[in-house]
């Protein structure tokens, strides 16, 4: 069995999810930079993305 390596990815609402290394990142999100095992990867997602709200909802509310 191989070790699946992931990497990071955001979309413009600053959202963040893991994917499969080995594949392009979907349309709309883009690589972030950061990629290893999964847990290492959840890890960097659990620090920075420390408000849930999409950017648009965050940028509205602070109007």
């Amino acid at each position: 069995m191989t070790d699946v390596r992931y990497k990071v990815v955001a979309n413009d609402e600053d959202q963040y999810s893991v994917w499969a290394e080995d594949q392009p990142s979907p349309a709309g999100w883009r690589d972030v930079g950061v990629a290893g095992s999964k847990a290492r990867c959840l890890d960097h997602i659990e620090q920075v993305w420390t408000d849930m709200r999409p950017r648009s909802l965050r940028e509205e509310m602070d109007r």
